[in-house]
């Protein structure tokens, strides 16, 4: 038995499948919080975003992780500041 196929066996997976799910679990996290704590909602959005874009552009894995982490992403940064604005007269 040769000692580099133990090393190999683990797995075939990139670090670059993994910014699919991290991208949905920040974006369903900046969800939750843009509700609650505006700031952190704001910044899980904004990780959900980066991470969902390095997803779509990596190409690993399947497609649909990152892209709805992306808009979850999206609406967590995006909300909270639509409603800044619309109280503080924006709008």
């Amino acid at each position: 038995m040769d000692e580099g196929s133990e090393m190999t066996s683990g797995g075939t997976e990139s670090p670059a499948t993994l910014y699919g799910p991290v991208s949905l679990f920040f974006g369903l996290l900046g969800l939750a919080l843009a509700f609650f704590l505006a700031f952190f909602g704001i910044l899980a959005g904004a990780l959900a975003v980066t991470f969902g874009v390095l997803g779509l552009v990596s190409g690993a894995g399947r497609r649909a992780l990152p892209a709805v982490g992306l808009v979850t992403g999206t609406v967590a940064v995006l909300g909270p500041l639509v409603l800044l604005l619309a109280y503080a007269g924006g709008l």
